[in-house]
């Protein structure tokens, strides 16, 4: 069936309508995307200061604090992790592609495994990989709101560890989440928080010193590296869900971008159609008028 006139000004009102939505959309995404970035950079310095102070407590080489780093064999060591996802729409797989990423790692490990969701539907995601998971936490539709989520996965996954406080991290934690990369671009991560890497411990420790006086542990070396084990895990929790949802609003700005050029193009289609049936009109009615003029005339002759 032809389109008229009318029916076509109904389809470019409507697409007009959708484009200014879409705008708005991205407009936003693109506003959320340098609020995540920005609260990434700045835990930079306080990630940095962590480490340092790690560094000081583990150079001190002193038996209390390597008590409290005496880890089980890894094939006895329980696995808790966190799996990062979206509960909004427009972004594609980007659940999915976490989700068969940390089945995929998970399914070589055939020990005691606990996951909990970001995200109703990571979790749905999880459970379609085969990953039924224990738990399931809210997704922060702001900077501000992620601080809650992770005082809330500490509380809940970090602080109830199978051990006393002192062997919390004997059990091994870790997360998974989208990282941005190029553009809108992004790749699953698999990042290990406790315990801590042999090797980057190692490193921490043989770090020189920025100043010329060493480094002197107040207190209780062990509970001082326990409470920087803690600060540790949260920068490193918090930049786990600000990475995923910078990930997740670059790929919804990615398809607002689309979609926006999807629309212009349908709108010039659309226009040309209208602007073209409006001429054919206009024709006609020229035809008409002309046709019916010579009648006129050749009856006014006769």
């Amino acid at each position: 069936m032809a389109d008229s006139t009318a029916s076509l000004r109904r389809k470019i009102d409507s697409a007009s309508d959708l484009r200014s939505v879409v705008r708005a959309m991205k407009a936003q995404a693109a506003a959320s995307v340098g609020q995540y970035a920005t609260s990434v950079a700045a835990l930079g310095d306080y990630a940095r200061a962590v480490e340092w102070g790690l560094g000081a407590c583990l150079r001190q080489g002193r038996r209390s604090t390597t008590a409290t780093l005496r880890l089980p064999a890894q094939a006895d060591r329980p696995i808790r992790a966190v799996v990062f996802g979206s509960d909004q729409g427009l972004v594609g797989r980007f659940n999915d592609t976490v989700a068969e990423y940390a089945a995929q790692a998970l399914s070589t490990q055939g020990r005691n495994i606990e996951v909990w969701a970001v995200g109703e539907r990571m979790r749905a995601s999880l459970a379609d990989s085969g990953i039924p998971a224990r738990g399931t936490f809210a997704v922060p539709a702001t900077v501000q709101a992620i601080t809650r989520l992770v005082t809330a996965i500490l509380v809940t996954v970090v602080d109830t560890m199978p051990g006393t406080a002192e062997s919390a991290a004997r059990s091994e934690l870790r997360l998974f989440y989208n990282q941005p990369t190029t553009g809108s671009a992004y790749v699953p991560v698999d990042q290990r928080l406790l315990p801590l890497d042999d090797a980057w411990r190692l490193a921490l420790a043989r770090r020189p010193w920025p100043t010329q006086l060493p480094p002197e542990v107040v207190g209780d070396p062990g509970e001082t590296l326990r409470g920087l084990i803690r600060e540790y895990v949260f920068v490193s929790v918090f930049r786990a869900s600000a990475e995923s949802l910078a990930s997740e609003t670059a790929s919804r700005l990615a398809a607002m971008d689309r979609a926006d050029r999807n629309i212009d193009k349908m709108l010039g289609v659309l226009n040309d159609r209208f602007h073209r049936l409006r001429q054919s009109k206009i024709d006609e009615e020229l035809s008409d008028v002309i046709s019916g003029f010579k009648a006129l005339s050749q009856r006014a002759r006769q």
